[in-house]
Formats: structure tokens, sequence, C-alpha cells
């Protein structure tokens, strides 16, 4: 009997469980076993590589969370045969349903729970494979599977070049691409799992193969927004763009009736397809904090030409603004390193929810704006809590993805709501809160007709569906290539964090 077909059992409460239970209790033989075969890629609680890599995860959800042993590989060889491990040993503990759990960590910037950690069991920590080949015309960057996009855009500059990575440091590979991926330079690239010429991916038995529009096309294109579903992806051959100096920063604003309206206005504008600029990234971010109970209002915008206050924003740029502001000429690379200074470094508490919808008159965002207002006021006392309601311009696509897409759309807006506080015993407040202002957005976009369903992966939360979101023909195709790369659905049972074909 497959590991797959006695999960759905589980699922369906046929297994006890107990049965997954004692799972969990067998990593430290399991560790040991990897440690003797792979010398030198284990570390285990109290060591200082494992220290290093538990505080560096962005939510104290995860950072909580204690593995039995963290395993960083080096080389797609050890990626092969940590996995062939796994399996031997789920096949001498005579159960299938016993097979050692494990999570598949990059960045680890994803908010919730066990995204990219685990209790009890392997933490498969990729970021010692980081590294960048260009080829020999430098149109295709081979980036290993755990490199940090803030670490790939300083070595690029010497050549004038960028690739769509992640807009803040600190961002992996793995997950951004295989979740989408959202860049400057998207709203004239498209996602960044548009622009991958080719994924080296370890599966569920072991075997290493590489997956092109031409050789396992069905797997490349399921990498495209699937997850960590199919496989562990070592290396990404991208698509590098030419790119030298820009422009971009961030400007704030007192938190205003006029200011709120103005700024309605010109992003109702801005994503107005005839207004469209392929140059410009922006988004509206509006916040609170306690403590201090205070509101607040910024524009993060870019621009792909060194150009200082292209027309583009100007009608942003020029409702009255606080000084100073961040805007600057610089590469890609500073400019990433810029905008994470005014970000935290490390989140306690967090939770946030994404939803999409087609552009509207200014008067939509105003409605949207006061019911976010209205809901932050009734958990404006939660210790720590800072909120942000963040509204962007959503990609356009070419359409060589599993999002869902329609290609080539330049109107539709995404949405992300995120809080950050102190205290676990205030989860349920705010987690209750904001999916009701959510619930109220998402009602008020229906009744419009506004409403898209698509939901981002990389910013959406464990209670949402994002693969789901993609439209019933395409999960069942990625059903099909999880059948097909994975028939007994390791990375469905053996891999529980983020989100699960078969859900």
């Amino acid at each position: 009997m497959s590991r797959f077909y006695l999960h759905l059992l589980r699922l369906a409460g046929f297994l006890p469980i107990l049965a997954v239970a004692a799972g969990l209790k067998r990593p430290t033989n399991i560790c040991q076993r990897i440690d003797a075969r792979i010398p030198g890629r284990i570390s285990y609680p109290g060591d200082s590589i494992y220290n290093d890599s538990q505080s560096s995860y962005y939510t104290a959800q995860e950072r909580d969370l204690s593995p039995g042993c963290i395993f960083r590989p080096r080389k797609t060889s050890e990626v092969s045969q940590f996995v062939m491990l796994i399996n031997a040993d789920g096949r001498e503990s005579n159960a299938s349903y016993s097979t050692p759990q494990f999570a598949i960590r990059g960045g680890g910037h994803t908010l919730f729970t066990g995204a990219a950690n685990i209790a009890g069991g392997i933490t498969v920590d990729m970021r010692a494979m980081d590294s960048l080949v260009l080829s020999q015309d430098r149109k295709i960057a081979s980036v290993g599977g755990g490199a940090i996009w803030s670490h790939i855009y300083s070595q690029l500059v010497p050549y004038n070049l960028t690739v769509l990575g992640g807009r803040v440091p600190g961002i992996a590979v793995g997950g951004f691409v295989t979740g989408g991926g959202v860049n400057f330079l998207s709203r004239r690239h498209g996602w960044s799992c548009d622009n991958i010429y080719g994924y080296e991916v370890v599966l569920a038995s072991g075997e290493i193969i590489y997956a092109t529009a031409n050789s396992h096309p069905d797997l490349w294109l399921a990498l495209k927004g699937g997850s960590n579903n199919f496989g562990i992806v070592t290396r990404f051959d991208v698509a590098t763009f030419p790119q030298g100096l820009m422009w971009g920063g961030v400007i704030r604003y007192n938190y205003t009736k006029s200011v709120l309206d103005a700024q309605a206005q010109a992003f109702s504008d801005f994503m107005d397809p005839k207004n469209f600029d392929d140059a410009a990234d922006m988004g509206i971010i509006l916040g609170f904090q306690n403590p201090g109970g205070v509101f607040s209002i910024a524009n993060s915008l870019w621009y792909a030409k060194p150009i200082v206050n292209p027309p583009t924003y100007q009608s942003f740029t020029s409702i009255p603004s606080l000084v100073p502001n961040t805007f600057s000429i610089n590469n890609v690379s500073n400019l990433v390193l810029q905008f994470g200074k005014i970000l935290p470094p490390h989140l306690a508490r967090s939770f946030q929810l994404v939803y999409s919808f087609k552009n509207s008159a200014a008067a939509l965002y105003s409605e949207l704006i006061q019911v976010w207002e209205n809901g932050t006021k009734g958990i404006a006392h939660i210790e720590g809590l800072q909120l942000q309601f963040l509204i962007q311009p959503q990609p356009p696509t070419n359409g060589t993805n599993s999002l869902g897409l329609t290609p080539g759309a330049t109107d539709v807006v995404m949405s992300v709501i995120t809080a950050a506080y102190t205290n676990a015993a205030d989860d349920n407040v705010v987690r209750n809160a904001i999916r009701a202002i959510v619930d109220q957005h998402v009602a008020i976009l229906r009744t419009e007709g506004l409403y898209n369903p698509f939901q981002y992966l990389n910013y959406a939360d464990i209670s949402q569906d994002p693969i789901g979101s993609y439209g019933p023909a395409i999960k069942a195709r990625l059903h099909a290539v999880s059948r097909n790369y994975d028939p007994d659905g390791l990375f469905q049972t053996a891999v529980p964090g983020g989100f699960k074909l078969f859900r």
C-alpha cells in the first residue's frame, strides 16, 4: 500500500493519529544515518549552525519549531542521497506511513507555522547551494536552489544585468520562483516563473532530472506556481535582463482624507490600461502601529530607467508629502538593500491574507480603505500591533505558468493585509479581525463584479487555497504531474509544509 494512499486514509479518519505521531519519533535515527552517509551536513540542537538556521526565520511562528536535525546540502548529489535515505528509512520501518517528515527551506520568509520548518522532523536548509553561473552569452543565470536574490543582484551589477528576484533582502530563489515571484520589472517581463528556462530537480525517487519546455515539459510548467509538491529544485536557469541604473524609493504622507482621496484617484488612473507604463512598479502602503495608535500612508515607487520623478508618477509625487523621502538613482542591488532598511528584520507573530481584483474608479479604493480603517480600530489595543494594507499592480503574464491568469492583463490589482504583533495569546483576535476585513473587501468586489479568485501563493496564508484558485483544470493537471513524478506521494505526505495539492 503506497504512503500516498495511507495519507488519504489518515485524512479520512481511518488510521489512528498515533501513526503520525510515531513517524515524528524517528528523526534522531535517520539524522544519524544521513550524517554517516553525508558527513558534515547534519547539525543538531545546540550546534551553532542549527541555532543560526533557526534564528534566521522571519517570524516567531517558524523560529519556535524545533526540528530533530537540520540538513544543509551543498551539492545536488547530496540532495539525491538524502531523498533516497528518507525512502530507505521508510521501507526499513516496515510501515510506509512512518517515513520521516521533513521541511524544505530557502530564505524562510513565509509567515505561517510549518511553511519551511518542522517540529521533530528534518529541515533541509538549501542556502548553502548558492552558486551563480552566467551562460557564455550572459542571457541565462544558473542559480543554486538556495541562493538569496539580494546576493545574486550584486554579482550581476558589473555586467549591467538583473534577474526577476525578490524586492527585499533575504528572499531565496526556491519558494519565490515556484510560487510565482513579483519583481520591479514584472510589469515588463511578467512573473519570475514566466522567465525560467529550466529546473534541475531531485524527484521523490532520488533521480535527478532537468525540466525544460522540451524535456519533461509537464513538470517544467507545474513548477511555475506549483510550489514544493513535485521535488526539490536544486538549480534554476533564469533569464537575465539588461539593467543599469534605475530610480526608486519610498515617499511618506500625512494620513488625511484629502491625501487618501488623492491616492485613490492616482492609483485608479495608474492602473488604467491606457496609462500602462511597463517600466513602473509601485505600491500604496497603508499602515497602523501600536503603541501610538498612528495611521500612516506611503508609496513605494520604482522605475526601470534612471529618470527622476518620471511622469507616470506625477499624480502621486504631486500630493503634499513628508520629508525626507528615500528616492535615488541606483542599481537594483543597492535599491533592494535600501528598501530593506525600512522593514523590520524579524517579526514576532504574524498573519496575512491576499486577494486580487480588477481596477475600478477611485471610489472603490476609498471604500476599501475605509473598511480597513474601521477594522483596524477594533484591534488597535493589541500589543505590538503593526498592520499593513498593501495595494499594488498584479504582474501581467505571458501565460507560460500554472497560475491560471489571463495573459497580457494590465489592470489587475493584488492586495495583501498583514498583521504583526507580540503575543500568541492574541492570535485568534487578530486573525478574526483580518479575516473580517478581507471578507468585507471581497463582498464589495463581488458585488461590483470586480473580484478575481486568484490568490498569490507567496502572500497567502495556509488557511487560503492558492493552488485551488488557479482553477479546476490546472489543479487537475498538477495532480496528474504529481502522480507521474511522485507516484507514492512523498512530497504530499512526508513534506507537510506549504500548500499541498491534495487538500
